[in-house]
């Protein structure tokens, strides 16, 4: 992120019911991040004129569909850090894990606490799903796996992994500011054994894993779930978030297909978290 000096934020005004829609189809733009707020969204964007003008007709078209108005503002570099801390509060999953800043105080009360200072891919609109993956994470057997994070943000979820006896852990991310401060994080929680690739579902290693994490949103998931099943290991679980209660169905009539089948799922605020298991017999 060096050389990035201004942001554009893109103020969103919108009725409440309507905010968690139109995050699900702003999360498809190229935003870095967004903000939640009293009035609606904040979205986030690098100071790029050209990136701005190509957004807009997506924006006009949003606009036929729901009833919102977006207004457009420069926000100077020294106002991000104090606009994301006043924004980012820590999290908890009962007693078993904790996500702070290095601002905040300990957690003294969880069992794992991770420590992510997320910059420029923070985004507040996915908090449900990164609870529930984690959720879902603490019911599972961790101990010498391999284990994907597809689509892994700030490397939460796959430094999550390390800390839980993970043997190997790659976290693929296609966004460079992203992969920046995925490793950072890493390199804060000392786990080493998280290893953070630039890239899309073609840059994840030519290797099975006995445990697949994918946080990402339904149109994601969908393109790469054949990819995803590749590098299943036969008895290996595959956990899913990213997607409204209504998108279910149609990940698992896409996982038809495939030797896969649900073994549990949850379901926070109209966001939903699936577990899907492959039998431990060869295709």
């Amino acid at each position: 992120m060096a050389g990035r000096t201004h942001h554009y934020r893109l103020v969103f005004e919108l009725e409440p019911e309507l905010r968690e829609i139109l995050l699900a189809f702003l999360g498809e733009l190229p935003f870095e991040s967004f903000c939640e707020t009293e009035d609606g969204l904040d979205g986030f964007l690098p100071e790029d004129e050209s990136l701005l003008a190509s957004l807009r007709p997506s924006l006009e078209s949003l606009q036929q569909q729901f009833p919102f108005r977006y207004r457009v503002e420069l926000l100077p570099a020294e106002n991000w850090n104090a606009l994301w801390e006043a924004n980012f509060s820590p999290l908890r999953v009962g007693k078993f894990c904790g996500v702070r800043a290095s601002f905040h105080e300990p957690l003294n009360d969880v069992r794992h606490e991770l420590l992510i200072n997320p910059k420029m891919a923070f985004g507040t609109g996915h908090h449900e799903t990164t609870y529930q993956m984690i959720a879902m994470m603490e019911e599972v057997d961790w101990a010498g796996r391999s284990v994907l994070d597809f689509g892994a943000g700030t490397a939460i979820l796959a430094i999550l992994a390390a800390k839980l006896g993970a043997a190997t852990v790659d976290a693929v991310e296609i966004e460079e500011p992203a992969v920046e401060n995925a490793r950072e994080n890493v390199e804060l929680n000392g786990t080493p054994a998280v290893r953070v690739i630039l890239g899309d579902a073609e840059a994840i290693p030519q290797l099975t894993y006995e445990r697949i994490l994918a946080n990402i949103n339904r149109n994601v998931i969908l393109a790469s779930l054949a990819s995803l099943y590749q590098r299943l290991a036969p008895g290996g679980r595959l956990v899913l978030s990213g997607f409204y209660g209504e998108d279910v169905p149609i990940l698992l009539e896409a996982c038809r297909p495939y030797d896969l089948s649900l073994g549990r799922r949850m379901d926070k605020n109209n966001w939903s978290c699936l577990e899907l298991l492959r039998s431990s017999r060869p295709s």
